[in-house]
């Protein structure tokens, strides 16, 4: 799924961001293009759980596209 993820500006932001959706799933695979302010993962979570996650760590975050 594609995430448009708003306040990353730095490599902690992309831990954070990272640690929170393996927070669902250790095994998921998280990219994260901060220029674009876009996260690309996949792992056993819904998009609303990832937004959920996101959310609660500051990161505020809604769904572009569906697709993994």
């Amino acid at each position: 799924m594609l995430l448009h993820v708003e306040n990353m500006s730095c490599q902690h932001c992309v831990a954070a961001v990272t640690r929170a959706l393996q927070a669902l799933d250790a095994a998921a695979v998280v990219h994260v293009d901060l220029a674009k302010q876009h996260v690309l993962a996949s792992g056993n979570f819904s998009a609303e759980a990832a937004i959920t996650a996101l959310n609660a760590e500051d990161y505020p975050a809604s769904l572009i596209d569906g697709t993994a």
